[in-house]
């Protein structure tokens, strides 16, 4: 069987594959693609079985990153919690990793990355040669219930009485696209990241999601006294609502803000009939987050990233030294705007 890979930016076939695959999420789209390609010069490739002419059944797209830092690679697909190929079958799935093996070393990537959710990937993993490189934990919540249902699954003094609370203290919220909504929210980011020990992402992506993704995009924006004290960034595809970003200010936590937002965000979700509310991954070790979204009544599931050859499954970078935390956590905002500028570009 022969593979082809294509340009999935401008074949107009891929777009009509993830309307019609059950396992295509918003991380597949061309618009996040876009972004990508328009904040650091990723190039997307989209490798099928399927020839020129005919429909399009089946791909697993990658970028082509190239980096002197951390050398070239493809990764399926940078910045994206999960991006399952889109195939029918594991015999289909094979083929494609067999040839992605071969065109790895012909086209001297130092590897290539599956962040596999619900797919076939782990099948295959022992006869292919694919490694678990990293594994977390993944949160989805069921919004089909109604309104009433869903706040009842929350957990009681964690979420519902925060969320009084945050009623209580009047908090006002808004959501939409806006340049000012963006800028509150990145202001937001840049103090959360601080605290983590993590330069931000720069705000040129978050521009480009909102003008390539248009209306699957949303900031939402809780604030006190007019001052935004809690943001989260979310994607929206197909029946399902996505959390990618989310950012506080330390000082106002007690108030609520977080799960205040988070209740906004599904009334909002329900009205037009979404269904799910993909939460998104979690490191193992961030326990204060994973509870936080069981809290909130949703279910865990495991979401591995897959990795071929083996010995670069254990590769990391700046998230994970400690001594990097320290650097960011102390730099001035401009420099630490300025280290993920230059940085972001390299660890996709």
């Amino acid at each position: 069987m022969s593979v082809y890979s294509i340009d999935p930016l401008q074949d107009r076939r891929w777009e009509e594959l993830i309307k019609a695959h059950a396992s295509a999420s918003i991380f597949h789209t061309v618009g996040w693609l876009e972004a990508l390609h328009r904040t650091y010069r990723y190039k997307p490739v989209l490798f099928t079985t399927s020839p020129a002419g005919q429909a399009l059944t089946n791909g697993i797209v990658f970028c082509r990153i190239k980096s002197y830092l951390t050398g070239s690679r493809l990764v399926s697909v940078p910045f994206a919690d999960h991006c399952c190929p889109l195939t029918r079958s594991s015999s289909e799935l094979a083929e494609l990793l067999i040839y992605l093996q071969r065109a790895r070393q012909e086209e001297k990537y130092k590897y290539f990355e599956l962040r596999a959710l619900g797919c076939r990937a782990q099948e295959i993993e022992a006869s292919l040669g694919l490694t678990n490189s990293q594994s977390f934990i993944y949160h989805e919540l069921d919004l089909r219930p109604d309104l009433e249902t869903l706040f009842r699954g929350f957990h009681r003094s964690c979420v519902q009485r925060k969320i009084r609370r945050a009623e209580q203290e009047a908090l006002s919220y808004q959501q939409g696209t806006a340049d000012d909504l963006l800028a509150q929210f990145y202001r937001l980011l840049v103090l959360t990241r601080r605290r983590h020990g993590l330069p931000p992402q720069p705000l040129s992506w978050f521009r480009n999601l909102r003008d390539c993704l248009g209306i699957a995009f949303k900031v939402h924006v809780a604030s006190r006294d007019c001052q935004p004290i809690a943001s989260i960034l979310t994607l929206r595809h197909k029946d399902t609502v996505v959390y990618k970003y989310g950012c506080s200010d330390a000082r106002f936590h007690n108030l609520g803000a977080m799960p205040f937002l988070f209740w906004k965000m599904m009334v909002e979700a329900k009205a037009p009939g979404l269904q799910f509310f993909d939460l998104g991954r979690s490191d193992r070790e961030d326990q204060g987050l994973i509870t936080f979204k069981e809290h909130l009544g949703a279910t865990r599931s495991d979401l591995n990233y897959y990795r071929f050859p083996a010995q670069f499954a254990a590769t990391g970078n700046f998230r994970r030294t400690d001594s990097a935390r320290k650097i960011f956590s102390h730099l001035p905002n401009s420099l630490l705007r300025a280290a993920g500028y230059l940085l972001y570009r390299h660890v996709g």
